[in-house]
């Protein structure tokens, strides 16, 4: 597979209030699984397709992730730093503020506390098969907060089924509930596209963009996935992912 044409982006730059006391005096990205940060694990998930070229981005212990960076040589893939030090951006912010290190015309982001054997390739051939200017990664576990496509997969909305809460973009007969499984997929033409500024999240730039844009959902719901978001999901991602 050449994917020299893709780049991937980790989102390292989260507080992990979730992961505490870890997140007290380290970033989440670097909490181990079976010996293996998070991020070594996904920097090497992303080198499994060719994708070699990697922006992370930082905030909360920022040196830390740095130092681990370039003490590990970057497990091998190439290595550029968004700094988030002064502020953290979230997701939506974060890939706004990194918009200038992308060359590529695709661009695979992840969360760094997502472990999954998601097969990228044939979600990377299935986003430029579809020509969609966003794929996003889903399942169809249990959560509170769900993306609502139609029935060709466009996303059309989002809900909240704790509070009731929903945004509509795209009206459709009926809506399918996925959870969102923190991968997706960006055609670089979206970059320009993203007009909200500051701190904001890539739920609301991409539901901001269904309404006029086609944003997709791959279902990956036969794959091991887990969100390593507090400390006793370690114990289930070691049985999980050796």
């Amino acid at each position: 597979m050449n994917n020299r044409n893709i780049q991937g982006m980790i989102f390292a730059a989260g507080l992990g209030t979730r992961f505490k006391p870890w997140t007290d005096k380290h970033p989440k990205a670097l909490a181990t699984v079976n010996g293996k940060t998070l991020l070594q694990r996904n920097i090497e998930y992303l080198l499994q397709y060719d994708i070699f070229n990697v922006v992370v981005n930082v905030h909360h212990f920022s040196q830390q992730i740095i130092e681990a960076l370039e003490n590990n040589k970057g497990w091998g893939s190439t290595i550029t730093i968004s700094d988030e030090t002064d502020e953290v951006l979230e997701t939506g912010g974060g890939l706004k503020k990194a918009a200038p290190l992308f060359s590529a015309e695709t661009i695979v982001i992840i969360n760094a506390d997502i472990l999954t054997d998601l097969d990228l390739g044939k979600m990377i051939a299935y986003h430029h098969q579809q020509q969609s200017l966003a794929t996003l990664a889903t399942t169809n576990r249990q959560t509170s907060r769900y993306f609502l496509f139609n029935h060709d997969q466009a996303l059309c909305g989002w809900r909240n089924t704790k509070t009731g809460e929903e945004k509509i973009s795209r009206p459709a007969p009926k809506y399918f509930q996925k959870a969102f499984s923190g991968i997706h997929i960006i055609d670089k033409k979206i970059l320009p596209l993203i007009h909200r500024t500051g701190k904001f999240s890539m739920v609301d730039v991409y539901l901001d963009l269904a309404r006029t844009d086609t944003i997709l959902s791959f279902d990956h719901s036969g794959s091991k996935f887990i969100d390593v978001g507090k400390p006793e999901s370690v114990v289930t991602a070691e049985a999980m992912f050796k």
